[in-house]
């Protein structure tokens, strides 16, 4: 009887800082039960090794910035049975989208001496953008217990068990006071999308929004609480402008305060 094939794992690179990777690589002990069961197959920051596909589950971080990346994702795409797009990168186009609030020519001629020699796309854009994804994984990096769950899922045929509640929910479970209640701090926790266990809140701080908007978002009413806690038209601009700065509703709400400082 010929032995069964182990599934293939992949891990693609697009224009990112492979903090995504790293999480990948920091799982360690999480990931020993389930290396008896794949095979990586092609991971280039972890092994020069490469198994040709069609591989079974493509992991992918980075967001597309050149029309090569915009060639490559389809030849990824078509490699892979499941396509999963990790990090705030690969969902939102990472914090380079920034350059999709302005003309991206002139980021180009400021910073390189030849500027003819650069080819790049206008905007930075998100995997799901240009293929079909099969799941998406936030955060700026991501969660490595979330990482391992999906993995998990998706050999196992089922929809991976990740939280779609906001990080308010995080603070109410350690147990933390609320910054924005008690201190007056500002904070994104409202809108975002969990993952990062309240990291900032516990310490005092407002949230940042590393894993972007949660699902069904209300950015607007969390502005006006901003206001009221003396955030002007430009902080505004500003909070909703980092690692997920093109991820709906952020994009949208950003944009709306831009037009007000006008």
């Amino acid at each position: 009887m010929a032995k069964k094939q182990k599934p293939k794992l992949a891990v693609w690179k697009f224009a990112s800082c492979d903090g995504c990777q790293l999480s990948l690589l920091d799982c360690e002990d999480q990931l020993l039960p389930l290396v008896g069961q794949i095979e990586i197959a092609n991971f280039p920051e972890a092994s020069r090794a490469v198994v040709k596909g069609p591989y079974d589950l493509s992991l992918v971080e980075g967001s597309i910035s050149t029309p090569h990346d915009a060639e490559r994702i389809h030849q990824v795409r078509r490699a892979s049975k499941f396509l999963v797009a990790i990090g705030a990168c690969a969902t939102a186009g990472g914090i380079q989208a920034l350059r999709n609030f302005v003309d991206v020519k002139d980021f180009v001629s400021i910073v390189y001496a030849t500027p003819e020699y650069i080819d790049t796309l206008t905007k930075s854009t998100p995997i799901a953008e240009h293929v079909k994804v099969d799941f998406e994984l936030r955060g700026c990096p991501i969660n490595k217990e979330q990482l391992v769950e999906v993995i998990g899922a998706f050999l196992q045929g089922r929809k991976p068990n990740v939280r779609q509640h906001s990080v308010c929910i995080e603070c109410k479970r350690r147990g933390n006071i609320c910054v924005m209640v008690a201190h007056g701090t500002p904070c994104l926790g409202p809108a975002t999308h969990t993952g990062c266990g309240a990291i900032c809140p516990s310490y005092d701080r407002g949230c940042y929004g590393c894993y972007g908007p949660m699902e069904s978002a209300n950015a607007g009413g969390l502005s006006l609480v901003w206001e009221g806690l003396g955030a002007n038209q430009s902080d505004l601009v500003q909070i909703y402008r980092t690692f997920n700065a093109y991820a709906e509703p952020f994009y949208t709400e950003s944009r709306i305060h831009e037009s007000k400082e006008h």
